[in-house]
């Protein structure tokens, strides 16, 4: 990386490294790795981690002072998911800036959900060790909670069945499922919306919700419920 390049990025990241190796490093993936253990990103995504779940933590006791510990288990779990911090990572740009491997390079690696959530990890005990934890919270709060909390505050708090089925799914080695838009009527002030849910060829559910989002949770619920009738009678 170049000090252009570096310098580039930490405008991007709104943080300056008082040593430079410590985000190059961070944005260094092991099948790049050179030498000794410990000159890839692994040990900063170790701690990033750890970071981000203590700040993301703190953030939302101050922030909903009356949610009780179910709901901020799920706001903290779902600030925190692999989704969140990628979609973090890509409005950063991280992908641009990866250090990887020939193989990684060719298989398409700068677009890999793991490996740029993994860097944002990385860059986030980077921080830590190079400034503190108020720094590394800050840059939290920039790039993660403030994008995700304008948007959704309140929903975080509630039960994520698409997740929910998603990962019973992927326990048994079942793949994906698909949400298609079935139908959309009434004014657009006041739309509802029919979501079907399909798996491997089958339509496992459908239905409705004021929003697309509403529509595919309750049929995401039912198609789970769906599932696993199937797998009990089988």
């Amino acid at each position: 990386m170049t000090e252009e390049e570096r310098g580039e990025l930490e405008a991007i990241l709104g943080h300056h490294f008082e040593r430079s190796e410590s985000l190059e490093r961070a944005l260094t993936h092991r099948s790049r790795r050179q030498g000794s253990f410990g000159t890839d990103n692994e040990r900063l995504e170790f701690l990033g981690d750890r970071v981000l779940g203590l700040v993301v933590s703190e953030h939302l006791c101050s922030s909903f002072p009356n949610w009780d510990s179910g709901k901020l288990s799920k706001g903290l779990g779902r600030l925190v998911s692999a989704s969140s911090v990628h979609m973090a990572a890509r409005r950063l740009n991280l992908g641009g800036h990866l250090l990887l491997g020939p193989g990684e390079e060719k298989t398409g690696g700068r677009e890999k959900k793991r490996l740029l959530a993994d860097a944002y990890e990385a860059i986030v005990g980077a921080i830590y060790i190079d400034a503190g934890l108020a720094a590394a919270a800050s840059f939290l709060r920039r790039t993660l909670l403030d994008p995700v909390l304008a948007g959704e505050a309140e929903g975080l708090g509630r039960p994520d069945h698409k997740s929910a089925l998603q990962e019973w799914l992927q326990q048994r080695g079942l793949g994906s499922v698909e949400y298609r838009v079935r139908n959309e009527s009434g004014p657009e002030h006041q739309k509802t919306f029919e979501v079907e849910v399909w798996h491997a060829g089958q339509r496992l559910s459908v239905s409705q919700g004021r929003s697309k989002k509403e529509a595919e949770q309750a049929a995401a619920v039912l198609a789970l419920q769906v599932l696993e009738t199937q797998r009990e009678i089988a």
